[in-house]
């Protein structure tokens, strides 16, 4: 049991879920605001994608990041910024029958360019998806080969971002290990989120999950999520095991049935759940003391 927990807000994600709710941010304006409404709720991590303004589509423009991290920084909210590092990797196959040429939307960029923001940025915390993935899509890879991860951990590394390690199934476990085994991720302490029950990485029942956390090195630190309803369960589910908590609109569009939610709102009822089980909320501050974070901004 985890009784001091901490709470990150996935306040966008790069999917198709501002079609489905108009409370998922789309602008650089409205995911600032978001950021801050979630910190303001208890969060002390801000997971952040951009998203084309005009469009809703998935970006990875360096002025997007910048427009967001410099509203996010001037306010007088403190919360830890974590951008993702993770577009880049979309492959998209023709068909089943012709796989070549590549489908609409593919979006394949080098280690240099998928990390551009953050080193310009210097956000305290980034993500490293670890791992190829199949999702619920036919034609639809995350494509991140072990050579590229490999190169974006030490660029990452070299500019003094904490990097959190995406987990979707055991296989990227591992990698991780041996990630950190190489120098190319740092163990002060390691930080790795638990990206559960997301098809076809691993289940969200409780064995798969077990299996996931008893392999975690005692020394690092874990945070878990998974999507849809299951995601409010999932933040007793995740300091129960030892754990951190993550909510947000990424990841989940609705408080309760019928109710869609704000990035507030879920990171409220998180909030709510912690409190009722005597779990301490930490704060940013104490956030960046376990994490050793350098603060930025």
């Amino acid at each position: 049991m985890n009784f001091d927990a901490f709470i990150t807000c996935a306040v966008t994600g790069s999917g198709q879920s501002h079609k489905k709710s108009d409370k998922v941010p789309v602008t650089p304006k409205q995911i600032a605001e978001a950021c801050i409404e979630a910190a303001k709720e208890g969060a002390a991590i801000a997971h952040i994608h951009v998203r084309d303004p005009e469009t809703g589509a998935p970006a990875r423009d360096v002025a997007l990041y910048k427009e967001v991290v410099d509203r996010v920084r001037s306010s007088d909210t403190d919360v830890i910024l974590n951008l993702t590092a993770g577009m880049g990797g979309d492959l998209i196959l023709g068909n089943v029958e012709s796989p070549l040429p590549l489908g609409n939307g593919t979006d394949m960029a080098g280690a240099t360019e998928r990390v551009a923001h953050v080193e310009e940025l210097l956000p305290e915390i980034c993500t490293l998806d670890c791992g190829t993935m199949n999702f619920a899509e036919a034609d639809y890879v995350m494509t991140n080969t072990p050579g590229m991860l490999r190169a974006m951990a030490a660029r990452i590394r070299d500019c003094g971002v904490k990097p959190e390690v995406e987990v979707f199934d055991t296989g990227h476990l591992w990698l991780c290990k041996e990630l950190v085994d190489e120098g190319l991720i740092l163990n002060d302490p390691v930080l790795v989120q638990l990206c559960m029950g997301i098809p076809y990485g691993a289940p969200n029942d409780p064995n798969s999950l077990m299996a996931m956390v008893n392999n975690i090195p005692k020394d690092w630190v874990f945070s878990m999520f998974t999507i849809g309803r299951m995601q409010l369960p999932y933040v007793a589910q995740a300091v129960l095991t030892g754990g951190n908590v993550r909510v947000g609109l990424e990841d989940n569009i609705w408080l309760e049935k019928g109710v869609k939610a704000s990035n507030g709102d879920l990171v409220a009822r998180a909030n709510t759940i912690l409190s009722a089980m005597n779990v301490n909320i930490l704060t940013p501050a104490e956030v960046r003391a376990k994490l050793n974070l350098k603060k930025r901004g």
